[in-house]
């Protein structure tokens, strides 16, 4: 009772947008009782001593079921919006409201004067009178004004994600895209009517529609759709001349949350789309949540996407290293607006000053480090020897000693598939970094893991966001070689199997990022460019314009000396490392340092070739190794 005095509170202080649904209902209760009678009596003329009865208990049947509605919420449906959901609330209502109908009126009469068909009779007149305006109207407001709609629609997938978007395309007002018909490859769909729009055909059919139907745009609305599968699509609508939009992928649509509003341009992701990562989050929350964590580097690509994944696990303090003025303070800005709750330590540091290194590292004593701040832009640092192993080298030895020396649970250094049979001095600085964490890690409690992976896409420098610039100012694109490929993985998936990864590993490990099958530069070029609406070799030219220094046609994740082996953790893979010694290496290094301090780049040249025998110095003089 107490639940039923609640509902009814706080549904009279709603009448005030309810009075109108109220006002109808009410009648309804009434007119369906008297109609009760009046066919229990074969449609002619109801007895007196009936018709007195039944006005009678007029005021006793609306009591109970205005009552029952309460309860059930069936007013706080709105008839613009009808769905399945409501109508099934309306019929428990009706049911259970003539249900108690009747046995108050067996009570109190004892039945006399009211047959008990009329119960039945009763119900049945009130579920249709109370349902079917509901429906009516929401029929006739989907069908309303339909042909004032802006933008006829192909709807390319006829599954969830299609039927929540036409449902809401449907009820938006203004209407601003009509949808006229899907598109679906599955043929059990085919000439079936979902929301009133009819499956019309395959995807291969979209050229047709498209002219036959005067479609305006076409909406690709699969979100389990493979790459090659949204590849394919992208085709058909480039052919039909149409413009076309994307809905979000699957996250979307598990939570219910597809709209009009996701609508968005098909972007190169989706034609390189991955397999979502499944991740061991519960083990990665108790490896990060609660701890000091220090990320260096943190305004750049990766070391930005890896602040804001860590930020989201709530650590205890965040301390972010940053040589860039300008990117310390945006991601401490960003982080800041976004987690608001998230202690942050942002320091304009250099990790080649050591002293500098040691002192923070001191002060802050992390749990764990993630060691992300390199020079990584081939071509620029071919020139730069000093400064490319100043940085990647001997800026990483400075993080990896002040971690070891302080004690540090895991440190995590990142690093890059042309570690690999390096053909530049940036590959090369950055497979010495990888050499030395290895071997510092058998001489420290400290664990010191490598994750190595390929381009990023849409980092600063990649090739993405130049192909986008000469786009937009019309081309032309520049490809250094028609059959040069590249592994591709997203920031967010990279960041995300780092992650993973420094909970994985013991120590020692090089981790190779699964980065599937590799791509070609061309096709992305391509790709992009009809993707901005554009055609390759006509509207944008594409130049070859040959490898440059230190550029391979083809990069490696893993050396032939590292045997891949599978780990716990999907497209996450062990690299078998190479034993080395740290007495040897550390020698080296210091020989290194010597040779940065004077300056003298042949001597670096020599000392890397020393620790990285697969490098192959000629490159140094502009003669790139494929």
């Amino acid at each position: 009772m107490t639940l039923l005095f609640r509902k009814m509170a706080a549904y009279f202080l709603n009448l005030r947008n309810r009075w109108k649904v109220l006002v109808h209902d009410t009648i309804m209760i009434p007119v369906a009782w008297i109609l009760a009678f009046w066919v229990r009596f074969n449609l002619d003329t109801i007895p007196p001593l009936f018709l007195s009865e039944a006005i009678n208990l007029i005021p006793t049947v609306i009591v109970i079921h205005l009552a029952t509605f309460m309860f059930f919420g069936v007013h706080r449906g709105v008839w613009r919006f009808i769905s399945l959901p409501d109508l099934v609330q309306l019929i428990k209502s009706v049911v259970v409201g003539t249900s108690l109908v009747a046995i108050s009126i067996f009570f109190v009469t004892r039945l006399n004067l009211v047959p008990r068909s009329v119960f039945i009779l009763h119900g049945l007149i009130l579920m249709a009178m109370v349902v079917g305006p509901r429906i009516i109207y929401r029929l006739l407001k989907d069908r309303h004004i339909s042909s004032a709609a802006e933008n006829r629609v192909l709807v390319v997938g006829a599954g969830t994600a299609g039927e929540m978007l036409v449902r809401d395309l449907l009820r938006a007002r203004p209407r601003v895209y009509e949808p006229v018909a899907f598109v679906d490859d599955d043929g059990d769909k085919q000439g079936k009517d979902i929301q009133g729009v009819r499956v019309l055909g395959t995807s291969a059919t979209i050229p047709l529609l498209v002219d036959e139907l005067n479609i305006d745009r076409v909406i690709i609305a699969v979100p389990t759709a493979t790459a090659e599968e949204i590849q394919t699509i992208v085709q058909w609508c480039e052919k039909a001349s149409a413009p076309f939009r994307i809905l979000p992928r699957l996250h979307s649509v598990v939570h219910g949350e597809i709209s009009s509003s996701d609508l968005r341009p098909v972007e190169i992701d989706d034609l390189l789309g991955r397999k979502q990562v499944s991740l061991d989050w519960e083990s990665i929350s108790t490896g990060l949540t609660g701890k000091v964590i220090l990320v260096t580097g943190g305004g750049g690509s990766i070391g930005s996407e890896l602040c804001r994944q860590i930020g989201r696990l709530e650590p205890e303090v965040l301390v972010v290293v940053e040589q860039s003025e300008f990117n310390l303070y945006s991601i401490s800005h960003e982080l800041g607006r976004q987690l608001p709750g998230l202690l942050i330590k942002s320091l304009l540091l250099d990790v080649r000053d050591r002293n500098a290194v040691f002192a923070c590292i001191e002060q802050y004593k992390p749990d764990v480090v993630f060691h992300a701040a390199a020079y990584k832009h081939v071509p620029l640092l071919q020139e730069q020897a000093r400064e490319a192993v100043r940085n990647n080298v001997l800026g990483t030895r400075n993080v990896a000693d002040a971690a070891t020396f302080h004690s540090v649970g895991t440190f995590v250094l990142i690093s890059t598939d042309k570690a690999v049979n390096p053909t530049s001095i940036m590959g090369a600085s950055k497979r010495v970094a990888e050499i030395y964490c290895q071997a510092l890690n058998v001489k420290t409690s400290t664990k010191l893991i490598t994750v190595r992976f390929g381009n990023v896409l849409g980092s600063a420098g990649s090739v993405v966001p130049l192909f986008r610039k000469q786009i937009e100012e019309g081309g032309p694109v520049t490809v250094t070689d028609e059959r040069m490929t590249r592994y591709f993985m997203s920031i967010r998936e990279a960041s995300q199997l780092i992650l993973q990864a420094s909970i994985a590993g013991a120590g020692g490990e090089i981790f190779v990022l699964n980065m599937g099958e590799p791509i070609k530069i061309s096709f992305l070029a391509r790709q992009m460019i009809l993707l901005s609406g554009k055609r390759p070799d006509e509207d944008i030219k594409i130049e070859y314009i040959g490898l440059r220094d230190g550029e391979k046609l083809y990069e490696e994740l893993f050396h032939l000396e590292e045997p891949l082996a599978d780990t716990d953790y999907e497209k996450l893979l062990l690299a078998q490392s190479r034993s080395v010694d740290f007495d040897a290496v550390n020698v080296c290094l210091n020989t290194i340092s010597d040779a940065v301090n004077v300056f003298d780049n042949q001597r670096l040249y020599d000392l890397i070739s020393q620790l990285v025998p697969e490098y192959d110095d000629s490159l140094k003089r502009g003669e790139p190794k494929i």
